[in-house]
């Protein structure tokens, strides 16, 4: 017998304008906290929490608490997911941008390592995970928020969640960079970065405004709906024959048992863009700051780039929905690879045009190419009822690249010298050629159907056996 089509859900064009913009405004939130973050571990944190150690070991040691945020993300997405799947989209983007809001709020007043010891990097640390939680559990919403709520143009509308990252990262480095301005290196390093990670309030206030407006996504909703009937159907069958009643599987369980395969493709996929991330928003930083630039010069052309690269990401996800996925991000991945090897000697240099030419083509141009289709690819992988444990799984995992790119090529350069740079090119270059072969098996996904794939995948487990989907008829 073959199964009834399931009814179609309806999609509001005003709920999808406050879902995109939601989206966006949170992403910017939450990365300016995350991201203020890096800035701050690659010019501040050092002097601030680890002073008691060597300029290039209190670099590693900041950049190492930075990776700790990253490590984090794949738990956020993990918890969050799960309950996102369960309870709905909404419920957890206010938890998440509330969560990230009182930890960078917290991290701007902490004591230094001058005022409190072990206990001041110790604090950063756990305030940097909690961090890490809340933009694990941002992501994957903030992108079903807006994908679940197009009927085309998937990859434009869910784009705006990923355009957020940069710009919440220029807003960031713009604010740090006025104060440092505003009142002096001596005062910036005691007690002014303070200021940017206390601002954070202001923003959450306005960021939970917005985003207690949206409603809950339709593909959600009408998921919701029609499993609801069947646990009804199946609770009533399982009276009639004296059974226990089916359970509903767990949504990290449904990834990991019926796609497998794709979450490993999909993380290969992402790596290399967060990869070559962390490489031009934070290890590039301190790089050029010890190779003679001004860290004023330097935390500006960053802002210029990060501004830049939301045009882009936009833009290269708007075509990724014209001519799919895969193209636009596998062009993405050999630009990066090819760059890779540029990008260092634009910076070696010296010249302040060519550095602000090396991280507008690197992080303005070709890394969009990679990054933005992510939002929609990631989306279009999974079912409904796993898709926000699913996509979240799969890009947090991949994000981890960026968190420790940083620390594992500021020790490649202690060690390497001299050859240090090409083989960080190297590095990346391998990684992006790992992209392509991952693209090249998953295949093209822009033409999926976010209901049509929830309605085709198993959604609950018999109860006399937990390892096989329920069979249909």
């Amino acid at each position: 017998m073959q199964a009834a089509s399931p009814p179609q859900a309806t999609h509001d064009p005003l709920q999808l304008r406050r879902a995109v913009t939601s989206s966006f405004l949170g992403s910017v939130i939450e990365y300016y906290d995350f991201l203020l973050y890096s800035t701050a571990s690659a010019v501040v944190f050092a002097h601030v929490f680890f002073s008691d150690l060597s300029p290039v070991a209190g670099t590693l040691a900041s950049f190492t608490t930075f990776a700790t945020g990253y490590l984090a993300r794949p738990l956020g997405g993990i918890v969050f997911g799960h309950f996102g799947d369960r309870l709905g989209r909404k419920r957890m983007l206010v938890l998440t941008m509330s969560l990230m809001g009182a930890a960078s709020f917290l991290i701007g007043v902490l004591p230094t390592y001058g005022q409190a010891g072990t206990l001041a990097p110790v604090a950063l640390l756990l305030l940097r995970i909690i961090q890490g939680v809340a933009v694990g559990g941002e992501w994957g919403g903030a992108v079903l928020l807006s994908a679940e709520h197009a009927t085309r143009r998937r990859g434009l509308w869910a784009s705006f969640t990923n355009a957020g990252a940069p710009f919440g990262m220029a807003v960031s480095t713009v604010v740090l960079s006025a104060t440092s301005a505003a009142v002096g290196e001596d005062a910036f390093l005691s007690w002014g970065w303070r200021i940017p990670f206390l601002l954070s309030v202001v923003l959450l206030a306005v960021g939970l405004f917005i985003r207690v407006r949206v409603a809950e996504t339709p593909v959600f909703a009408e998921a919701e709906k029609n499993e609801a009937e069947k646990i009804e159907a199946e609770k009533n069958e399982a009276e009639k024959r004296r059974e226990p009643t089916p359970r509903r599987p767990l949504p990290l369980w449904d990834v990991l048992r019926h796609h497998p395969r794709v979450l490993l493709l999909g993380i290969g996929v992402g790596l290399s863009a967060f990869v070559f991330q962390g490489t031009v928003t934070t290890y590039i930083i301190s790089y050029a700051v010890q190779d003679g630039f001004a860290r004023q010069t330097v935390l500006n052309s960053l802002a210029v780039s990060s501004t830049l690269a939301v045009a882009g990401i936009v833009g290269w996800s708007a075509l990724s929905d014209r001519v799919g996925r895969r193209p636009v991000v596998m062009a993405g991945a050999l630009g990066v690879g090819g760059f890779s090897f540029a990008l260092f000697p634009l910076v070696d240099t010296g010249s302040v045009a060519l550095l602000v030419l090396a991280l507008v083509i690197g992080q303005s141009l070709v890394h969009p190419m990679m990054y933005g289709p992510l939002a929609a690819l990631y989306t279009e992988l999974f079912s409904t009822r796993s898709r926000y444990t699913g996509a979240s799984l799969g890009y947090q995992i991949a994000g981890l690249g960026a968190g420790f790119a940083p620390l594992v090529f500021t020790e490649v350069r202690a060690d390497a010298g001299g050859q240090a740079t090409l083989i960080i090119s190297a590095i990346i270059a391998a990684f992006c050629l790992g992209t392509v072969v991952c693209l090249a098996l998953l295949g093209e996904t822009s033409r999926t159907d976010l209901a049509d794939v929830a309605a085709q995948t198993p959604a609950r487990l018999p109860a006399d056996d937990r390892t096989e989907p329920a069979q249909t008829s």
